[in-house]
């Protein structure tokens, strides 16, 4: 399953992005594990492979479900009716039937390749599709998430993998629906495919296990208790949560609060877990969750495709909220670009520039980069996000001949690959050590494009 770990070795960077600035001539040692054993500023290149321009810290993508990069284009012909996210859902729910474990596969696969060309070093794969296509489990119960976890983990990406719990269609325990039926496991089956996917990933330092219950419309309180109990103490925690309008009313006619105020008040809460999309919330949801220090997990361009409404994220940052992004349905597959549509969406709602700045910063696309990097770290559970001693080496080098850079440096030159139509500016992408794309391209693009044109005939 894991990509060959590096020798030691170092790596070279005209510049950098260190925790602390922006450092020229900088070198980077790395060790067997793929971790960075020694950062230096004004250091000698003598022996290290050069990156081709400015380096920065990989992306951890933080909301994946890998299976949903095979709907796109099948999922945009509008309906008779009003289209929303919940005819989407019907649509998505149509599309599973032939979607057996080698599709699986294939379709992960090149996702990786794709986001990895995209400057997304991590993934959190919140994974929901367990069982045959008539709901039987598979003779192994974690088929699929063992499948999609190997997939993305060959390709480079370090991956917190998230078996999802979905036992219900509503709040309250509400019976599910047969859509449904291929997610469906209560919490002693969720948790022995956790135990599973760990087992499979046991050693290798680039995957965290953790859980995710999908939403309170999925789980109920008992069974979000008992979940949460049955996990390791460092275990990541993600829920979708308030990404709809109809989901914040049925909760609260079901609880009498709306579903982050239920959940910061019923849940332990912390920096170990992630709130998804929380699009529509109130003023003291916004607070109670940047006290909680929890991440607040955003994709843009999905929340867009759905129609889902913007996070308040300008109110949420300056209260000292930690975010991070992700590609959710995958629709987009660039770091730069979910970056981008999250700052311009506070841009129209607001009709004011420079929006998601903590105080004190000024360049909007360099402090978007740097804060999505670490709440997507800290929401993976995993050692990646900064340039330093003891992190994983994931490293980004920029196209330093790329139109939208020239003549640019420092946070400049994030402002323009975020904010200034800076896709296609990843030249140089190092995994852990390892260096899977160059020159724009994943080394393994070819085979990979293959299996899933392959796949995508196959699913008709």
């Amino acid at each position: 399953m894991n990509p060959a770990m590096p020798m030691k070795t170092a790596y070279f960077a005209p510049s950098a992005l260190l925790p602390d600035g922006w450092a020229s001539a900088v070198r980077m040692e790395v060790d067997t594990f793929g971790r960075l054993s020694r950062v230096e500023a004004g250091a000698s290149a003598d022996g290290a492979v050069r990156l081709p321009g400015p380096v920065v810290p990989g992306m951890p993508n933080l909301h994946s479900h890998a299976f949903q990069r095979a709907l796109i284009g099948r999922t945009q012909v509008a309906g008779p009716g009003e289209d929303s996210f919940w005819t989407w859902r019907k649509a998505m729910y149509a599309s599973l039937d032939r979607l057996g474990p080698d599709e699986v596969a294939a379709v992960a696969g090149w996702l990786a390749v794709e986001l990895l060309e995209g400057g997304f070093t991590g993934i959190a794969e919140f994974h929901y599709v367990h069982h045959q296509p008539d709901g039987t489990p598979y003779a192994n119960p974690a088929e699929l998430g063992q499948r999609t976890l190997s997939a993305l983990r060959s390709a480079g990406l370090s991956v917190a993998m998230l078996p999802v719990l979905y036992a219900h269609s509503g709040f309250g325990g509400q019976a599910p629906v047969p859509g449904q039926r291929r997610f469906l496991n209560d919490v002693e089956g969720v948790l022995r495919i956790v135990e599973a996917i760990r087992d499979h990933a046991a050693g290798d330092p680039g995957v965290r296990v953790g859980l995710a219950p999908h939403s309170l419309r999925a789980v109920t309180p008992d069974e979000l208790r008992a979940a949460v109990a049955g996990l390791l103490a460092n275990a990541p925690i993600h829920v979708h949560i308030a990404e709809q309008q109809k989901e914040v009313e049925d909760c609260i006619a079901w609880s009498g609060a709306p579903p982050v105020r239920w959940l910061l008040d019923h849940a332990p809460v912390d920096g170990r877990w992630c709130l998804v999309h929380a699009t529509h919330v109130r003023p003291d949801e916004v607070e109670g969750m940047a006290a909680a220090g929890c991440i607040a997990g955003l994709c843009p361009t999905t929340e867009a495709d759905l129609g889902d409404g913007i996070f308040p994220a300008v109110d949420f940052v300056r209260m000292g909220g930690r975010l991070g992004v992700g590609t959710d349905s995958h629709v987009g597959r660039s770091a730069a670009a979910e970056l981008r549509l999250l700052e311009y969406g506070q841009r129209l709602r607001d009709q004011r520039r420079a929006r998601v700045l903590p105080p004190g910063e000024r360049h909007t696309g360099a402090a978007l980069w740097r804060a999505a990097a670490a709440g997507g770290a800290q929401a993976l559970g995993l050692d990646t996000g900064r340039l330093s001693v003891g992190a994983a080496a994931d490293l980004v080098a920029l196209d330093a001949d790329h139109p939208a850079l020239i003549g640019l440096d420092g946070d400049a030159l994030l402002d323009a690959v975020v904010l200034g139509q800076g896709d296609g500016a990843v030249d140089t992408v190092v995994a852990r050590g390892a260096v899977v794309v160059e020159g724009g391209r994943h080394r393994e693009r070819e085979a990979r494009l293959e299996a899933f044109r392959d796949a995508m005939a196959r699913l008709g």
